[in-house]
């Protein structure tokens, strides 16, 4: 069983592996950090962060902006998530509330969302009006929230356990979650006011067996390939990438294709070249990158070599990985090393490049995310309890840390919007 991911005494309770093992060495820690500011009684977010409970406007950067130093109209105060453990030592509330500053990266916390349990991985709706959150527990559930008011739309059940992961579909009417525990991929249809509508389908992985150490399937990730009608699910446990078409109507899922890396490599974390032809696999268990074309028409992912992170021959848990809009550069984020790799994207996505690691500044960085201007790059450090903000050079994609990370009770998920 790899770590850093998987249950440890199986689908019907107690700490997955994945908690414990981010958990160690990082509980008195997390227990030092100041408390996450009281529940606020009306919503004050939309006097400071436009752009929030609304659609993007003109004036607000979209998630597909390039950086641009001389955009003097972007805003300078931004909304931040934080998502957490509620049920560890030391964990959090519920999801964090937080402000950014754009220019500064200086991050402000401004309350919390209680009532989500275990809110370990976070997304958004496209239109902005509903943020996500998976209930990473034994009996796994996903959890709408309205941004307007900070109201809990309502939680479902995933039909499995530890869900670990989870995306909004970009027509926005389906949520897709993966199942760590039990090996399995959800879909939930959302709708018109963002809420969450009775599981449609749900797909557990059985088959290939599973690889060297694991003791069955584990799904990481579940996300929406570049053309919109297929969907990938990464599962570390068999090591495979499933490709499903997802059906707009009903939202059911068909597979089409798996992909499979060498054996015992866990992938855990796919991201897409912004082409679409091209997309970087995580490997957790065995260290490594790997390019992957992809077929647009078929939903067919195919894995190349296998290369390096930059970290060496030690134990290190890759985790997430991202890629600039523009397809410069990716950035992935290494546990165990406790750095970033920085790659430079060449031959139009088809080759990666590894540049240089840089130290995170904190411990055990599980989660990255770039702000929608791709100025700042935030890493939520899981057993230091923090977030690490950085500066990104647009030309270079150089990365600066830009002050003291901020204080974060567990933090193992950090969403600027």
């Amino acid at each position: 069983m790899s770590s850093g991911a998987g249950p440890a005494g199986g689908a019907g309770g107690g700490w997955s592996r994945r908690r414990f093992v981010g958990a160690l060495a990082g509980a008195v820690a997390a227990t030092a950090l100041p408390s996450p500011a009281a529940p606020r009684a009306e919503p004050a977010r939309a006097a400071t962060a436009p752009g929030v409970g609304s659609p993007p406007t003109a004036g607000a950067p979209s998630a597909a902006a390039s950086p641009s130093a001389g955009d003097s109209a972007a805003p300078t105060v931004r909304p931040l998530f934080l998502g957490t453990y509620t049920s560890v030592d030391g964990g959090g509330k519920g999801i964090g509330l937080a402000t950014y500053d754009s220019a500064t990266g200086a991050v402000t916390a401004t309350g919390t969302v209680t009532g989500v349990a275990d809110p370990s991985y976070l997304a958004v709706h496209p239109d902005h009006r509903t943020l996500y959150a998976v209930d990473e527990r034994p009996e796994g559930g996903v959890t709408a929230v309205r941004l307007a008011d900070d109201k809990v739309l309502g939680t479902r059940s995933t039909g499995g356990s530890g869900p670990c992961h989870l995306s909004v579909h970009p027509s926005g009417h389906w949520l897709l979650s993966a199942n760590y525990g039990s090996g399995s991929v959800a879909v939930h249809p959302i709708d018109a006011s963002g809420a969450l509508g009775e599981r449609t389908d749900l797909v557990r992985h059985s088959s290939p067996a599973p690889g060297p150490g694991q003791q069955g399937p584990h799904a990481h990730q579940f996300i929406t390939g570049p053309d919109g009608s297929h969907v990938l699910a990464v599962d570390l446990g068999t090591d495979t990438v499933y490709s499903y078409r997802l059906d707009p109507s009903e939202g059911t899922l068909a597979e089409v294709s798996q992909a499979h890396t060498r054996p015992g490599a866990g992938p855990r974390a796919l991201t897409f070249h912004p082409g679409g032809r091209f997309a970087y696999l995580a490997n957790e268990v065995d260290n490594t990158v790997v390019v992957c074309g992809y077929d647009r028409t078929s939903g067919r992912l195919s894995p190349g070599k296998a290369q390096s992170t930059g970290t060496g021959t030690g134990t290190n848990y890759p985790a997430q990985i991202v890629v600039t809009s523009d397809g410069a550069y990716a950035y992935l984020a290494n546990r165990g090393a406790n750095s970033l790799t920085r790659y430079a994207v060449e031959a139009d996505g088809a080759r990666l490049r590894l540049l240089d690691t840089v130290p995170v500044g904190g411990d055990f960085p599980r989660q990255l995310a770039l702000s929608p201007d791709e100025r700042l790059l935030f890493t939520a450090n899981q057993r230091s309890g923090t977030v690490s903000v950085f500066h990104v050079d647009g030309a270079s994609g150089g990365l600066r840390l830009a002050g003291k990370p901020f204080a974060s009770p567990v933090a193992v998920c950090a969403l600027p919007l």
